[in-house]
């Protein structure tokens, strides 16, 4: 195998908290990923672990900064905001310009509209490829990339195991995204996120059969996808799910 193991971080929002408590747990106990997959969310936080940077570290720094804060309006042609905040975060917090330049491989989940079909990029452009991956439809604008639209790359997966499922001896998969019932959907946004992420759960059995471990901790249901405001609980999510899995789960790594 090309892998020892492999990490993969669905998308989910606010809940991508989650994957760093996830992380962190699983560092506690030596285990660190060789090649990492993430959509959205995920392609976030996999873009900061895959820099170097600790998963308690990425938490602080990105703790009350909810992506509507990291987003500007704009008249709504092609989405109702753009995430130029958050390509300043990138840009200021990772000190690599290309994915192929990370010290831990990273593979990107993205959508092209023009074509109708998934991409899974690990070459190029690390912002811009980050932010289309992050890009939900209709609330965020499309990012342009070699003459293609991209939108969020859950879309089509939002649990993208397909890129190094078979490069890898051993495969993790973070779910933040449990399928649950939803209170009463206030504006725009929370109806077109809820819509958007009902859409894409078809492939989470497919997932969950080619993962070693598959962890989707089903307290985040209860946390609103683009709320930030309980950014500590939903990390402790996250890093308590591992640290009750069963412990034999992991005699191999």
């Amino acid at each position: 195998m090309k892998y020892q193991t492999g990490l993969v971080l669905s998308g989910g929002g606010a809940r991508g908290f989650a994957h760093l408590g996830i992380i962190q747990a699983l560092s506690e106990k030596g285990i660190t990923p060789d090649v990492i997959s993430g959509v959205s969310a995920g392609a976030i936080v996999g873009a900061f672990i895959a820099s170097g940077r600790p998963p308690h570290e990425v938490h602080q720094l990105l703790k009350n900064k909810g992506l509507l804060k990291y987003s500007k309006i704009h008249l709504p042609v092609d989405g109702l905001l753009r995430l130029d905040g958050l390509k300043e975060v990138l840009a200021k917090e990772i000190p690599y310009s290309r994915l192929e330049e990370l010290p831990i491989p990273l593979f990107v989940g993205i959508s092209n509209l023009n074509e109708g079909r998934a991409e899974y990029h690990n070459r190029g452009e690390l912002l811009r490829t980050v932010l289309a991956s992050a890009s939900i439809p209709i609330l965020f604008s499309p990012v342009e990339i070699n003459g293609c639209q991209y939108v969020d790359g859950g879309l089509f997966n939002n649990i993208p195991t397909k890129p190094i499922e078979n490069d890898c001896r051993r495969l993790i998969v973070s779910n933040i995204h449990p399928l649950g019932k939803s209170g009463k959907l206030k504006n725009m946004a929370q109806i077109a996120v809820r819509t958007f992420h009902l859409s894409i759960l078809s492939k989470n059995h497919e997932a969950r059969k080619n993962a070693d471990i598959f962890i989707e901790p089903e307290e985040l249901a209860s946390y609103e996808i683009l709320d930030v405001k309980h950014a500590d609980e939903i990390f402790e999510v996250g890093y308590n799910a591992v640290r009750n899995l069963d412990p034999a789960l992991f005699e191999t790594f």
